[in-house]
């Protein structure tokens, strides 16, 4: 079975259910409909490179459309490439060099970005062109795709890691990640018939994790025009939105708006969080403006998403009070030492996962996929604890580690205080070199509109429930902390806005 035939199931069973949920009654798409599209233009993609494993890449903003063709990718046995639309021209020309697509599709958001003259170019949004979805969908109207054989170790998508602690890597998941992937969203969301997942966070990011899994229960994908606070917050008022994902960032604008309150949201289920922490305290006043939705998943780009899964019942458990869950099916999760020796509960190391979620390397990175895929296990850089109950709670990054005067500081920690202070919106914490101790801890911190505090106020705050050694040397309170285009906070961009501005003021 392949990530497709959850799909190919659902729309069976569900012909007539609504699939894709659009503002535009043109873009909206039963289950029949978008069997029929997604055939036709797999069958085109084939038509026009009948070779398998070929790479398609997609450019594109949130749409029908972007879905539609991902799915036919799917379908064709072709390997996605997601080519994330809020990024830079340069970044998409090295994917696209690197991976070789012999077809692009793109829509007005995507195309100016993206050059490829080696590879076909099918236009999602505009039916005029020569080669365009709705030319392409007409064409084939009816026909179905050739069925390759292919194991469940072939690579279903190359998606590529942020590249916030060095060169981004081509991951290669491989069709048996996505299976588990869909099997345990499934399972951890208790996904029905009835959910509407409101598609807020990029199809190229987090979202894709989430598109077949809804749609192998017969659910809906419900789209917006334009992503917002607002829109969101409509769509979950009048369109029936049961869950979404979305970083917390998001999530505490749309809780920061006028007049907004979690009546707004009468159907959700599952808010679920990721591409960055969530401090407790946020934790705390997120559930209190949403009620007992809240979820979260952890995972990597190396073994996507749902390595565990921290559901809202886990989170009514005070003792489970940053943890990021247990650990899925169909996965191993180990503590181990620096020497590779697996630790037991309680203690601190690297976390590793083993297990069919697992990528089969970076691509045409052979050296770089031997450093991190040890004796079958991933390892994962993260530092984290398992209690005994199995719940994993994380520290940081093994490189993020702050050693200052000999101790270990883990940035999460000081972060999780500097959120408790009512100014802070978000902080990032970091280690610079210093003469004295080695490294020194420093904090970035962005306060949120309209408050005010001082370094000094705030390093008293964290002494005050750290201690001394955790307590940041210098503070920098930075209007806006820089972040990727999906929102996250790029730690290594931050740290050297404030190196450069230390080198500026002395």
């Amino acid at each position: 079975m392949f990530p497709i035939d959850f799909f190919y199931r659902a729309a069976q069973r569900h012909p007539a259910r609504i699939a894709l949920d659009s503002p535009r009654e043109q873009d909206t798409y039963t289950y029949a409909r978008l069997l029929h599209d997604v055939q036709a233009l797999a069958h085109a993609l084939q038509a026009l490179d009948p070779t398998p494993q070929t790479r398609v890449g997609i450019c594109a903003g949130n749409s029908a459309a972007h879905i539609l063709g991902l799915l036919a990718v799917l379908a064709a046995g072709k390997v996605w490439v997601p080519l994330n639309a809020r990024s830079t021209a340069s970044e998409i020309a090295r994917i696209i060099d690197t991976t070789e697509p012999s077809i692009v599709m793109v829509d007005s958001h995507g195309g100016p970005l993206v050059a490829a003259p080696q590879a076909r170019r099918i236009v999602l949004d505009d039916a005029a062109v020569p080669l365009s979805l709705a030319t392409l969908v007409q064409g084939h109207a009816g026909k179905t795709p050739l069925r390759h054989p292919l194991s469940r170790d072939d690579t279903q998508a190359i998606k590529f890691t942020g590249g916030t602690t060095g060169l981004p890597k081509g991951v290669m998941q491989p069709y048996r990640a996505w299976n588990t992937g869909i099997i345990n969203q499934i399972q951890s969301w208790g996904l029905t018939e009835g959910d509407r997942y409101v598609v807020a966070a990029p199809i190229t990011h987090g979202t894709s994790t989430y598109l077949l899994p809804v749609l192998a229960q017969g659910g809906a994908h419900v789209l917006l025009d334009a992503v917002s606070p607002a829109t969101i917050t409509e769509a979950f008022r009048t369109r029936g939105g049961t869950l979404s994902f979305m970083p917390p960032t998001l999530i505490y604008m749309i809780m920061a708006q006028q007049g907004v309150s979690g009546a707004d949201f009468p159907a959700l289920r599952n808010l679920i969080y990721g591409g960055a922490p969530m401090p407790m305290d946020k934790v705390d006043q997120v559930r209190a403006f949403f009620g007992p939705v809240l979820g979260t998943t952890y995972g990597q780009t190396e073994a996507p998403q749902i390595v565990t899964a921290m559901r809202p019942a886990d989170f009514e458990d005070a003792a489970n009070r940053g943890a990021v869950g247990r650990v899925t099916w169909l996965s191993d999760l180990a503590i181990l030492s620096p020497d590779g020796t697996p630790l037991p509960a309680g203690e601190t190391g690297e976390v590793a996962v083993a297990g069919d979620l697992l990528m089969t390397g970076y691509w045409r990175l052979p050296e770089k996929s031997a450093e991190t895929l040890v004796d079958g296990w991933l390892r994962t850089g993260d530092v984290g604890m398992v209690d005994a109950r199995g719940y994993l709670y994380l520290k940081d990054r093994l490189r993020d580690v702050v050693i200052t005067g000999g101790f270990n500081v883990y940035p999460v920690d000081v972060e999780n205080a500097l959120s408790r202070h009512p100014a802070v919106y978000e902080s990032c914490v970091f280690g610079v070199p210093d003469d004295k101790w080695g490294e020194a801890v420093h904090a970035a911190v962005q306060l949120h509109p309209g408050a005010a505090t001082t370094p000094e106020a705030l390093m008293a705050h964290v002494r005050e429930l750290l201690g001394p050694v955790q307590t940041p040397k210098r503070i920098h309170l930075d209007t806006e902390l820089v972040r990727s285009p999906v929102g996250k906070v790029l730690k290594n961009a931050v740290r050297d806005a404030a190196l450069k501005q230390m080198k500026e003021t002395t």
